[in-house]
């Protein structure tokens, strides 16, 4: 639907008054960190904070994500910002505090500004200028504050099956440069093992060393791209060797078992079975087991979801209504200009919402995914509080 001149100058103005406010927000939660899942300090920072904008419901799930709602509509949306990071890596790369970070011309530099806090404070605060301006006929909507840089998909996947919330609607607000974004490859975490024989490293043919069995079958892996398929939307599979481990007596022995791991990016027509079969034809696997990854680690709670590490390839047709919403949700904000309609190259938790669960979903957040996991992490604090505009006015978007 389009939205009426009025309502846009009302929501704008609301943004621009709460613009310090965000800010502030944004500032405060990249200071906590959140690595390895462990974001309870700053869902409690995020909680309060919709507490005192007057959120209908705030509360803590099982998993120990983030939840705030306001209205109690039928009409559920849920507006997903991680707020999980990656770790710092090498401390010595950065040339700030992580968490303090700094801003220059306009920009936050901090770990996770990009990646992805940077949604949360548009998302919160249009979620309570819809409130406040009487928009929320018809819906509930949602805040959904999670971890997702350990798994994909499982936090969302955990919202449904065990708090028993599912949307109609999803706004994932992972960065997009601030355009439409409507889907993105999936991929698979696989591992494969050689075994071998240990001996002591002074009289290594007594032994069979399981590096040297791994060694050509890295060198087959490297050489698959020609075995993937392609889609002239998400693009083409792919493979990474991302990791490689061994289990030797001692650094004087002939290793007896090594471990690679794999990350294999998903296309339409590809999935963990046929990938597990592309790798077991290799001549070199004869001596390898490929095997699918699983994710059982407990969260900070002590929450235990165990889940494949498989995450579907998903787009949503270009025509859905949500994608219209998400258009002229972006006009209103932008006096009427188009936005650009695509995809993201990394992975989201839309590899449950519409890979899994066929709910509806769109991206649209601040800043540009190539800064994501690296020691430039920044994102614009204008788009940060332009958001804010985007995911006022989507609701009002969707309404026939």
């Amino acid at each position: 639907m389009k939205i009426d001149k009025g309502m846009i100058e009302k929501i704008q103005a609301e943004v621009k008054k709460h613009e310090p406010a965000m800010i502030q927000f944004m500032r405060d939660i990249c200071a906590i960190p959140s690595y390895e899942s462990k974001i309870g300090d700053v869902v409690k920072r995020i909680n309060d904070e919709m507490k005192k904008l007057g959120f209908d419901e705030v509360f803590v799930d099982k998993m120990g994500n983030s939840v705030g709602r306001v209205g109690n509509g039928p009409i559920k949306i849920v507006f997903d910002s991680h707020i999980d990071t990656v770790g710092i890596a090498d401390p010595t790369q950065w040339k700030w505090d992580p968490f303090k970070g700094k801003v220059e011309n306009g920009i936050l530099y901090a770990l996770g500004a990009c990646d992805e806090k940077g949604s949360t404070p548009g998302m919160v605060y249009a979620l309570k200028i819809l409130k406040d301006l009487k928009l929320l006929d018809g819906y509930s909507l949602y805040y959904f504050g999670n971890m997702e840089e350990e798994c994909d998909g499982i936090a969302p996947h955990s919202l449904v099956e065990t708090e028993k919330i599912k949307p109609d609607f999803v706004v994932i607000g992972e960065p997009t440069c601030m355009r439409i974004y409507r889907g993105h490859r999936g991929r698979v975490e696989l591992k494969v093992t050689t075994k071998g024989r240990t001996c002591h490293a002074s009289a290594p043919e007594r032994g069979d060393n399981a590096i040297y069995k791994m060694t050509p079958i890295i060198d087959e892996i490297s050489k698959m791209s020609h075995m993937f398929k392609d889609d002239a939307f998400l693009g083409k599979g792919s493979i990474v060797v991302s990791k490689i481990e061994c289990k030797t007596p001692s650094l004087n022995a002939v290793p007896d078992e090594c471990t690679i791991y794999l990350d294999r990016r998903l296309t339409f027509g590809e999935n963990e079975e046929s990938s597990i079969k592309e790798l077991e034809s290799l001549p070199s696997m004869k001596n390898g087991k490929v095997e699918e990854l699983f994710y059982d680690v407990p969260s900070y709670t002590g929450f235990v979801f165990p889940v494949s590490k498989y995450y579907p390839p998903w787009a949503l047709d270009p025509k859905h209504p949500l994608v219209s919403a998400g258009v002229e949700a972006y006009k209103a904000c932008h006096d009427n200009k188009e936005p650009v309609v695509d995809k993201w190259v990394f992975s989201t938790n839309g590899t449950y919402w519409m890979g899994k669960a066929n709910i509806p979903s769109i991206g649209f957040g601040p800043g540009n995914e190539v800064h994501a996991h690296t020691v430039n992490d920044q994102v614009p604090l204008a788009e940060v509080v332009k958001c804010a505009e985007f995911y006022a006015m989507l609701p009002l978007a969707l309404k026939k």
